[in-house]
């Protein structure tokens, strides 16, 4: 019985992607200690303590070539490589980013799940926000996270995956600076795979935004993988990604430059077009209420979706203007 729970526990490796994660990264990696034997963390040139700390509690340390660009796709299967290298008896990967906490029960349970459904490639669960009323910044997070339970059409950073599914379609995009998560999911779900979410915690989460400026770039980052996703899979089934995409110009460009334009032949009256922008709001903020949300998260979540159409539309053309120009695209950070 002992020898089987050994073979079955050395199926399970994780990889921990960071940068510069402090007491997130320490928080993260004591979280993961009783729950696999084998843990890689795959460092993206941090200059605090992470990778010291890492290695006094025994976590092999990859360390990121600085001559290449970071991304977390690259960190994500340079840690795989790793792992596989250490363990060879290594048949899922429970993927974690460095600023969150792994709930005590969800790699055995995840685990469990994966054996049961051979037709699984990857598998999560519930992400939350460690403190959601640090600021109305980690707030809006919490919020995003939720998604639908059962088979679901993306995973996202934190995810159990069969290892020879990972393989068979090569893993992560490293060259994505942003949107590796879906992309890969697209990917999966072509080559046969289902994804599920449980209806279990996964992760607590850290985002630590405390700004409106750590806000705004992350809605950068999003346009940016948007439109990075929708020209790499727009044309499959399912046209992934290229509804927010149109949705970004619409509500971030288009609209607001016909108003514009039109405002001196119509002698201002094109000004009232406006008013489309917080009835959309309103009807997001009672979408979510009739989730269960209270009013007060409702309306931060209608208010800050429309917000959000404007820097996301900004990195729209970030993207662009780097295919554009070729010029080398580097990550977008909010920390």
């Amino acid at each position: 019985m002992a020898d089987m729970q050994s073979l079955i526990a050395n199926a399970v490796g994780v990889v921990v992607i960071g940068r510069n994660e402090g007491e997130r990264l320490k928080r993260c990696l004591r979280s993961l200690l009783r729950q696999a034997p084998m843990i890689v963390y795959v460092d993206s040139g941090s200059s605090d303590d992470s990778i010291a700390f890492a290695r006094s509690i025994d976590v092999h340390v990859e360390e990121l070539d600085t001559s290449t660009p970071f991304t977390m796709a690259r960190a994500r299967n340079v840690g795989c490589r790793a792992l596989m290298q250490r363990q060879p008896t290594t048949e899922v990967v429970q993927f974690v980013d460095g600023d969150c906490e792994v709930a005590a029960d969800w790699i055995a349970r995840s685990r469990a799940t994966l054996v049961a459904h051979p037709d699984v490639g990857a598998i999560s669960g519930h992400r939350r926000e460690i403190d959601r009323n640090a600021s109305i910044y980690n707030r809006i997070a919490d919020i995003e996270w939720e998604s639908p339970i059962g088979e679901v059409d993306f995973c996202g950073g934190d995810v159990m995956m069969r290892l020879d599914a990972f393989l068979a379609i090569d893993g992560y995009a490293e060259g994505m600076i942003a949107g590796e998560d879906p992309e890969i999911s697209v990917r999966l779900r072509l080559a046969g795979w289902k994804i599920l979410k449980l209806d279990a915690l996964m992760t607590r989460h850290d985002a630590a935004m405390t700004h409106f400026g750590q806000w705004w770039k992350r809605c950068i980052r999003s346009g940016h993988a948007y439109a990075e996703q929708a020209r790499m899979h727009g044309a499959s089934p399912g046209r992934h990604a290229v509804q927010p995409v149109r949705s970004n110009w619409t509500w971030g460009l288009g609209l607001p430059g016909a108003i514009l334009a039109t405002a001196v032949p119509t002698a201002g009256w094109s000004l009232l077009l406006a008013a489309v922008y917080p009835l959309w709001m309103v009807r997001v903020a009672r979408s979510l209420r009739r989730r269960g949300h209270t009013w007060s998260d409702a309306r931060l979540y209608g208010v800050t979706c429309m917000l959000g159409k404007f820097p996301q539309m900004l990195g729209q053309v970030m993207f662009h203007w780097s295919l554009l120009t070729r010029r080398k695209r580097e990550l977008i950070e909010y920390k």
